[in-house]
């Protein structure tokens, strides 16, 4: 889909740039297939505020997607493609020949009227989902499971995808975008093709009232505040805080290593590319 911009009318639409979402679904969501969310604002149960710069935001419904494709070897026709307010990809209605409806992540290319299925010995085509087994090295993928039978759960982001590098016994070897190369059991499910809306990361968001109904709230910087408020505050004109970067509870904000060790360690053959800081 195409980016879209806006002239400069005002200061805000000078430096917009959107998602051309022209070719969407303009109706409302599948009923039975969304739910009601509580918005928290970032308080727990006590009321106490355990994620900052949450709240307000417009209010929209969650949409069940199904991340396990449990129908097998039932053929489903895509219905009608959507805008999904909870996540960066867009979703598609599909329904299968027994008149079953559910909500799938769409992948690039997949359009109104095309034909998809899960199972095994199913088409290597956008759209269908089988096992890794099953599946030819090279092929660009989403929704892949870490453990069988447990639900989707990487490459599921607009634009994101893993390509299947071969296989290692009864492990299959994924590079992921991050640069990661990790074994996943062969046996996992996976969807062939890459998640849809890649022009996502293109987008800017022109003004700060958009952030405010994604339900985002200003942030203050902690060299901006007093000492009592924040470990970077204070100090006699401008300073960069003079030390190293913390939260306003003392904890490393950055180089500090916060994943301990994991049982799935043995699995990754090469850590993700270090970011340039």
């Amino acid at each position: 889909m195409a980016l879209k911009t806006f002239k400069p009318y005002t200061k805000s639409t000078r430096g917009t740039v959107v998602i051309d979402k022209s070719v969407l679904w303009k109706g409302t969501p599948y009923k039975p297939l969304t739910k009601g969310q509580n918005f928290t604002g970032g308080r727990n149960n006590n009321g106490r505020i355990t994620s900052r710069h949450i709240g307000g935001g417009s209010k929209h419904k969650y949409r069940i997607i199904d991340f396990y494709r449990k129908k097998k070897n039932i053929k489903a026709t895509v219905d009608r493609i959507e805008y999904d307010p909870n996540r960066t990809a867009y979703i598609a209605l599909i329904t299968y020949k027994d008149n079953e409806k559910s909500y799938i992540i769409c992948p690039k290319g997949l359009k109104k009227g095309d034909t998809i299925e899960s199972g095994k010995n199913v088409e290597i085509k956008i759209g269908n989902s089988l096992e890794l087994k099953d599946i030819p090295p090279g092929t660009s993928l989403h929704n892949v499971e870490l453990i069988p039978g447990n639900g989707a759960k990487l490459a599921r982001s607009a634009g994101s995808s893993v390509t299947l590098s071969g296989y290692d016994g009864d492990y299959a070897i994924l590079k992921l975008s991050s640069g990661e190369m990790r074994k996943v059991s062969s046996s996992c499910i996976a969807t062939i093709g890459t998640v849809s809306n890649p022009d996502q990361k293109n987008i800017k968001i022109g003004k700060a009232g958009r952030n405010r109904w994604r339900g985002k709230r200003p942030q203050t910087r902690g060299v901006a505040m007093n000492p009592v408020d924040h470990p970077h505050g204070g100090g006699e004109g401008k300073t960069s805080g003079g030390r190293s970067p913390v939260s306003p509870w003392g904890q490393s904000a950055k180089g500090l290593k916060t994943r301990r060790p994991k049982r799935s360690d043995k699995l990754i053959i090469t850590r993700r590319k270090k970011r340039n800081r």
